[in-house]
């Protein structure tokens, strides 16, 4: 499962990040990274962003980019 899949108040775990480079580079840097603990807040109402909470911080993503973030 992704992030995306992830439903709102869920609270998964990240397992594996996909993606190459900068990209991967990105989404780590802001706080995604393997264990790390994720709660879904709220999605846009044609779902994108996504709202998530990361390290006690809220934060907003891409569909694209959640895509890329396989959870537990």
């Amino acid at each position: 499962m992704t992030l995306r899949e992830a439903k709102i108040g869920d609270t998964v775990t990240v397992k594996k990040l996909s993606g190459e480079g900068a990209v991967k580079r990105r989404i780590m840097d802001m706080g995604l990274t393997k264990g790390t603990a994720v709660t879904v807040r709220k999605v846009a109402p044609l779902g994108d962003p996504i709202e998530i909470t990361v390290r006690g911080y809220e934060l907003s993503i891409r569909k694209a980019d959640a895509e890329m973030v396989e959870v537990l």
